[in-house]
């Protein structure tokens, strides 16, 4: 509460500072454009760290400012800073046509072209296009008031084909904006792009700097997506520590959603020992009350448990979970754990594993002989001693065509594994779609 009766006094007092000459001045609309863009970081700033409450303020103050830029003379331009605040404007959420309109009037030349352009495909979803250019031009800024901008920008648009390049980016433009929007923008894009990356040292220290200033961002969510990537990725007894010193900047509550986040991440991934470690910590984080996050501990820590020789005490394990303490994700999480563990489960059909061995073939042909055709006649595709052998040991089979390198096709077998193709292309395609959620 206090935030935001802070945030509502300060954009008052710039709308009331107001020189005593233009004592007929009422509104916004005359102050010049880069105080009311002052405003506006504040409050965006502001938003990053805590201040969820001056969402509606920022919504008022990116139109009032798009109303005055529009409003405004040309002469108006002739200031540097009036300039600088429509480019930052444009940077910020604001309307992207407003930049376009403004340059289209520029007669006086204030406006520069080689930003215009590169902001103007930027903000139109062309981001590729613009990035040379910018790139060229983003080092005369680097230490004006856009600079911090158009170093985010370009970190941006060059995320995808560079990585490290886009980390220099983005360590340029927090470095020059501490504590500001910038910098938690650039701070959770360099986690993100250290994971991709493979540089885990990089990604922790950002992550460290991230949970110390911008833990109460309405953006820590993505921050926490981000991160949990990162510790699993990477995770070791080296990281472990790392891992623990980061969240020890959060609340019971944050770190175990945390926890969790890991210990599903690892539990689809396979990784056992973390999924267990993640879901025990978890679980020694919930309060006797939240059964919720303890149902979701139990059943991560009960996934990994699928493939290994305790399959049925897995399967009991996270089948007992009540439904109603899971989200819809985690109840496809389990149904699909529960048909994989049932497919492995599921007793072979035995006609599907019938073969014509020497022992049950009645014929003259001797054991050195098969031995001599077929090998030791154990394997399942093992190749019958001769013709007259496979007739004994099949009379009423119909021939069919043998695949190359195989015996004889099995039509039992090939709808056995045909059905578990199938089931388990289901399962593939609903960790994927739950991977995406």
């Amino acid at each position: 509460m206090l935030k935001a009766i802070r945030t509502l006094l300060l954009c008052a007092c710039a709308a009331a500072a107001i020189p005593a000459t233009a004592a007929h001045a009422q509104g916004p609309e005359d102050l010049p454009p880069y105080k009311l863009l002052r405003s506006l970081q504040a409050i965006q700033d502001g938003i990053v760290l805590g201040d969820h409450s001056a969402a509606e303020m920022q919504r008022f103050m990116l139109a009032a400012i798009d109303k005055r830029l529009r409003e405004s003379d040309a002469a108006v331009f002739d200031d540097p800073r009036n300039v600088d605040a429509a480019f930052i404007y444009a940077m910020s959420g604001g309307n992207p046509e407003t930049l376009s309109y403004l340059a289209n009037q520029d007669i006086e030349g204030n406006f520069d072209t080689r930003v215009v352009d590169a902001l103007s495909h930027y903000l139109a979803g062309k981001g590729g296009l613009m990035v040379e250019n910018l790139a060229k031009a983003v080092p005369e800024y680097r230490n004006s008031r856009v600079g911090p901008y158009l170093y985010l920008v370009l970190g941006n648009a060059t995320a995808q084909q560079n990585p490290e390049k886009a980390i220099e980016y983005y360590d340029w433009a927090r470095l020059t904006a501490p504590g500001t929007n910038i910098e938690e923008a650039a701070l959770r894009r360099s986690i993100s792009l250290a994971t991709r990356g493979a540089m885990p040292d990089k990604g922790f220290a950002y992550s460290l700097s991230y949970a110390r200033r911008f833990l109460t961002s309405p953006y820590a969510s993505q921050f926490a997506d981000v991160f949990v990537e990162l510790a699993v990725v990477n995770y070791s007894e080296k990281t472990e520590t790392k891992i623990q010193e980061i969240l020890g900047f959060m609340d019971k509550p944050r770190q175990r959603e945390v926890y969790l986040r890991i210990a599903r991440r690892a539990a689809i991934g396979g990784m056992q020992e973390l999924a267990t470690l993640a879901s025990a910590r978890a679980q020694d984080l919930s309060d006797v009350a939240d059964a919720s996050p303890k149902a979701l501990a139990s059943l991560y820590s009960g996934l990994v448990g699928v493939p290994s020789k305790g399959i049925l005490e897995a399967l009991k394990h996270i089948s007992a979970i009540p439904e109603a303490e899971l989200s819809p994700r985690d109840r496809a999480l389990r149904q699909a754990a529960t048909v994989v563990a049932e497919e492995v489960l599921r007793a072979p059909n035995p006609e599907s594993l019938t073969q014509a061995t020497v022992s049950n073939v009645k014929s003259d042909v001797t054991m050195q002989d098969s031995a001599a055709v077929s090998g030791s006649g154990e394997s399942p595709f093992a190749t019958p001693a001769s013709d007259a052998a496979l007739k004994v040991a099949q009379p009423s089979a119909v021939p069919q065509a043998a695949s190359p390198g195989q015996g004889p096709a099995d039509p039992v077998l090939d709808a056995f594994l045909s059905t578990g193709r199938s089931k388990l292309d289901e399962i593939d395609s609903l960790l994927k779609g739950e991977d995406q959620q």
